[in-house]
């Protein structure tokens, strides 16, 4: 008899190790994809960057980022079917993959297992109970996907897997790989040999593992980083809040779990009501008896069944109890979501400057869609912005209006578009940013490059008070030794001027051919003037919005528009 009872406990403690080693497994992959979410090699005209590994891989896996994108645009993009490997499972055993496999609610469960004031004796078992607020979760769902059918991506802002790649990618990494340089650099210059050899060592490891090719920085990087971090220390008043509160993809996968032939079997005879079982729930479904199992809730993480004592407890195909099988949302709640969905979109909209008062900084990544069809398409997961070699792809804030908050801008004073590169568009995972070869992109010498069909992202304009030739006198041609065009889109003329001391001076002043302009920024990346730069590139003359074509071209000596 005794025999059995610990082969009994025996078995379901080696189902929370297996899940305990898959959680760590998937966060792991999850992370080491992250960090290889970066070209490490060298940046140049001649080489063609390329990524290495499936950074897309979870985005793939997203059965809500594939919903809205095909409510969206009505078709799915390359990759997203590989959802349904997700989404099927969970039709039949629940949602285990909230439990197992998704690395944001890892994180979560490691916070929310933390000890702490407020989850102490009645305090935490009142906690860990079902709580009607779990149901704001499904409001979030219906709200953006009411959204996706109206054409905008906002599911992007609450998906967890754009949420913890947006984070970490543009705040957390970033932070982190600042310290460890400092770290390692004084440890270098510490004058200690043994110090000194220490950091040398460690700087030689990390340089090709984790840490950066080059220091990234992100606008907005401290806020970003700060809703991961306030959400995560939310664990330490209620277990997993983000999980039962909030997360869209959970309310899906919820959705979809109410067909699962696994359920929570409960022996109420052997039961004693020690509640060990819900001091160790992480999804709020209620595992002690007498009282109705919350089957949508649950995350298939097998705490209840392992902390059980007396085997109360246990996992079984096509059980027969009473459960409240899916969400049980009222309906008023649910008119509450899709009104705020529908009525989300012409608010946002509505501050959302498009057309000839579009914002003229607005520049978007090569190969993006025209802004109406990017911006239901882009789920702000950043993965673009993390990947760019040159860091020239930042979160938006107002150049976007309200419904582009987080979206890629190209902001060439940071950084400017490699002529070679389309990792952005490689790393993309719902097509927001249409996937292109370099060839395609036509700024590679010798192939394309000055072509019509070029992709362009902009135009250089020059601001001749501010530019040194033009309004000082003084020789510069660096804006012109950077424009990777060929032929240069930068040209320069010699004039003769007469200086301050009534001395004849012959100064090359730079002028832009909007012909071979491409947009890319170098040349305003490069200007001497950093803090307002003399040329600076605007949207105008993008290839992909022809509400942008105002750009007049001579041709047989007839203007052309």
């Amino acid at each position: 008899m005794v025999r059995p009872m610990f082969a009994r406990l025996f078995a379901r403690f080696r189902v929370v190790t297996l899940r305990r080693v898959s959680q760590i497994s998937f966060l792991a992959l999850f992370a080491f994809l992250l960090l290889m979410t970066e070209f490490r090699g060298a940046v140049g005209s001649g080489s063609e960057l390329r990524m290495q590994w499936p950074v897309r891989l979870f985005f793939e896996l997203d059965p809500l980022v594939a919903l809205s994108n095909a409510l969206a645009t009505h078709a799915l993009y390359r990759g997203l079917l590989w959802s349904l490997l997700i989404l099927l499972p969970v039709m039949f055993f629940g949602r285990f993959f909230c439990g197992w496999i998704c690395p944001m609610g890892t994180l979560h469960h490691f916070f929310g297992s933390l000890k702490s004031e407020k989850k102490r004796g009645k305090q935490g078992i009142d906690a860990n109970r079902y709580k009607l607020w779990q149901r704001t979760k499904y409001v979030i769902l219906i709200a953006v996907l009411a959204a996706a059918v109206c054409g905008t991506g906002l599911v992007g802002w609450l998906d967890p897997f754009s949420l913890l790649v947006r984070s970490m990618g543009l705040s957390i990494l970033p932070a982190t790989n600042y310290a460890s340089n400092a770290t390692l650099n004084a440890l270098q210059h510490s004058g200690v040999s043994v110090l000194q050899a220490t950091g040398t060592g460690l700087h030689a490891v990390l340089s090709v593992t984790i840490l950066n090719f080059k220091q990234p920085h992100f606008r907005q990087g401290v806020y970003l980083g700060l809703i991961l971090l306030v959400l995560l220390a939310a664990n330490l008043r209620v277990t997993r809040f983000w999980c039962r509160a909030l997360c869209p993809l959970g309310a899906l996968l919820g959705v979809a779990s109410r067909w699962s032939v696994l359920g929570l079997h409960k022996d109420s005879a052997t039961c004693d009501r020690c509640n060990r079982c819900l001091l160790h729930c992480q999804g709020g479904d209620d595992p002690i008896g007498g009282v109705p199992w919350h089957k949508a809730e649950c995350l298939m993480c097998m705490n209840c069944v392992g902390a059980c004592p007396h085997q109360s407890l246990e996992f079984r195909f096509f059980r027969k109890e009473t459960e409240v099988a899916g969400p049980n949302l009222p309906r008023r709640k649910m008119i509450t979501g899709l009104v705020t969905g529908i009525a989300a979109v012409p608010l946002l909209r509505a501050n959302t400057a498009l057309g000839k008062s579009r914002n003229e900084r607005l520049i978007r990544p090569p190969g993006a869609l025209e802004e109406t069809d990017f911006l239901s398409r882009c789920i702000r997961c950043g993965e673009c912005m993390k990947v760019c070699p040159n860091n020239s792809l930042q979160p938006a804030l107002t150049e976007a209006g309200l419904e582009g908050v987080w979206t890629p801008v190209l902001t060439p004073r940071i950084g400017y578009c490699e002529p070679s590169c389309v990792l952005c568009s490689e790393v993309c995972p719902t097509g927001a940013i249409w996937k292109l070869t370099p060839q395609e992109k036509g700024w590679v010498v010798g192939v394309g490059q000055g072509d019509a069909k070029a992709v362009r992202l902009g135009t250089a304009f020059y601001d001749r008070g501010r530019c040194l030739p033009w309004a000082m006198a003084t020789d510069c041609i660096v804006c012109e030794e950077w424009c990777p065009v060929s032929p240069k889109a930068i040209y320069l003329q010699e004039v003769e001027i007469v200086d301050a001391d009534g001395n004849k001076k012959v100064l090359k002043q730079p002028h832009v051919d909007p012909s071979r302009c491409v947009g890319c920024g170098a040349c305003e990346y490069a200007c001497p003037l950093q803090e307002h730069p003399a040329v600076y590139v605007t949207s105008i003359g993008e290839s992909r919005s022809a509400d942008s074509q105002i750009l007049l071209t001579r041709r047989k000596g007839k203007a052309q528009s």
